[in-house]
């Protein structure tokens, strides 16, 4: 039986996205505190890059969820802020591959650190129980879209 008997403010997208919204406005303060500076965007951006160095704009794409003019974007103003270089693919010269910067390596831990503290102010007085649970509504949820 479809469950689709909402009221108004309590549909999934909203709750998210409100919750989604409070998260990155909290990390972007956090990372102004230290001194970091970058935005929640450009974040995403080296996080994926942390963990795999070289990526293709496409894959940054895919990756964070943005088009194309977006990824764009965020790797110009990237590359103006000295943390990450283009690079033009090997095997495609019309492919840019997307390198971190020594800068941007610099920055890893510290951001890391900060997101983490964030997360947990995020997640006060929620127990683990509902965490697994809503990982696993979430991700239902996705996969049901995707």
């Amino acid at each position: 039986m479809p469950n689709n008997q909402f009221k108004r403010g309590e549909l999934y997208s909203f709750m998210t996205g409100k919750a989604s919204t409070a998260i990155a406005r909290r990390l972007q303060k956090n990372f102004k505190q230290v001194g970091i500076d970058i935005t929640v965007e450009q974040w995403s951006v080296l996080y994926h890059l942390w963990k795999q160095d070289g990526m293709s704009q496409q894959e940054l794409c895919n990756a964070t969820f943005r088009d194309k003019p977006s990824i764009t974007r965020l790797v110009d103003n990237l590359e103006k802020q000295k943390l990450v270089k283009r690079v033009a693919s090997k095997d495609d010269r019309r492919m840019n591959l997307i390198y971190l910067t020594d800068e941007a390596l610099k920055l890893e831990t510290q951001t890391l650190e900060v997101a983490n503290t964030t997360l947990n102010e995020a997640l006060d007085g929620v127990g683990p129980d509902n965490i697994a649970i809503c990982k696993e509504v979430l991700q239902i949820v996705y996969d049901n879209l995707k």
